[in-house]
């Protein structure tokens, strides 16, 4: 058996766990330490923390506070690790809570609601998935099941003061550039909400919260870079700041489409990673390691039948399923949680770039390809909504309607 360095309930909320942590900080002390190539486990709650439940309405996303999140495991301390060196990560598995076999897909309002907050004018929804084994299926979007590629969406180092720092300073600028933005286009660091599970001194716990970045975006250590293909089985190298190298994971994902388009766009679940590090000495100078490199996972599912969509906007696809029968909040959501491609296939023809996004036909019941006859329409019903019954815009619809 390989030891469990932190255990988490998936069934209680995550403030009062012990191993927990929502800022990334130099100063946030180590958890447990590993060495060298030892194989361990460390348990992981879903990145709100537990505010969002198993049910049929949405009101817990409309309502969630963001200033907690995310809730990642750590830091872990690797054996020899020093800045400068590179951190060998192998993801080796990945597994739901048997008593947890559940996660969720969702929309925010439109405040906090992401990329295509302003054009769908977005409202509070969600769908719940099933899981089976490897496969994941919703009540709210029927007619899809789907293999998932699990990863964690979050996993890096702790960043050393000078590289906290600098982040917060870039990331001011940028706030000041973008006054009132909605969404917004950083977020500075902030008292509220921030949680370490484990007892520090008053002084140094409020100086994490002053300081503290924020874990939204992914950085130079690597941390929030939500990749699909970073999943079980996948290989990390990532650089090395502060002695130990302070590893942390979270966010774990069952699956998520190119993109992770709603925000809060991957299947959300809480779970166990298995793990195991090594170090490269002067790896960030033997390997220019700027950022993280990874290899892919060998073992991640392939649909190799996929109906792709060309173009330089995001309405081909959207439409497509709307004549399927789903709903704008059920499209939406599925390309966000299900394993859909997207690419940028051309950038010099000016003035569009080509993008693609494929949808592998197989995870629909249904023939959905074009065919002279056209497209048969069924009735999928619609996602959770909030119980204010309040939806999304849809541009579409109202194109049509005009």
């Amino acid at each position: 058996m390989h030891p469990m360095l932190v255990s988490i309930d998936p069934l209680k909320p995550a403030q009062g766990q012990k191993g927990l942590m929502n800022r990334w900080h130099p100063d946030i002390p180590a958890v447990a330490t590993v060495k060298q190539n030892d194989v361990f486990k460390l348990g992981s709650i879903e990145w709100t923390g537990g505010q969002i439940v198993n049910s049929d309405n949405a009101d817990d996303v409309a309502n969630v506070d963001l200033t907690q999140i995310h809730y990642l495991t750590g830091p872990i301390a690797v054996e020899g690790a020093e800045p400068g060196d590179a951190l060998v990560v192998d993801i080796l598995d990945i597994q739901y809570y048997e008593e947890a076999p559940w996660g969720y897909t969702g929309i925010f309002d439109m405040e906090n609601g992401g990329l295509f907050a302003k054009e769908f004018r977005t409202k509070a929804a969600k769908a719940i998935w099933d899981f089976e084994g490897r496969f994941a299926s919703s009540r709210h979007i029927p007619g899809i099941r789907f293999a998932g590629i699990t990863h964690p969406g979050i996993i890096g180092t702790l960043p050393s003061q000078e590289l906290l720092d600098t982040w917060n300073k870039r990331e001011k600028a940028l706030i000041d550039a973008h006054p009132g933005a909605s969404p917004a286009v950083a977020l500075p660091p902030i008292e509220k909400g921030t949680y370490i599970g484990q007892d520090i001194s008053k002084e140094v716990f409020d100086k994490i919260a002053r300081e503290g970045a924020r874990t939204i975006p992914g950085r130079e250590h690597g941390g929030n870079c939500d990749i699909k293909n970073l999943s079980i089985g996948s290989r990390v190298w990532l650089p090395v700041y502060v002695a130990g190298a302070g590893l942390a994971v979270g966010d774990l994902h069952f699956s998520q489409g190119d993109g992770e388009q709603s925000f809060c766009g991957a299947i959300e679940m809480s779970g166990v990673v298995t793990l195991k590090c090594s170090v490269v000495k002067q790896g960030v100078e033997k390997f220019a390691l700027k950022q993280p490199i990874f290899l892919p996972s060998p073992i991640d599912p392939m649909y190799s039948q996929q109906l792709t969509f060309e173009g330089i906007g995001v309405g081909k696809w959207i439409t497509h399923l709307k004549k399927l029968g789903y709903t704008i909040e059920q499209a939406h959501l599925l390309l966000s949680a299900a394993p859909v491609e997207s690419h940028v296939g051309a950038v010099v023809d000016v003035p569009n770039a080509c993008c693609t996004l494929s949808l592998p036909q197989q995870i629909f019941d249904r023939d959905i390809l074009p065919n002279p006859d056209g497209i048969e329409r069924r009735d999928y019903g619609q996602a959770a909504l909030r119980s204010d019954g309040q939806r999304c815009f849809d541009p579409f619809e109202a194109k049509e309607k005009q």
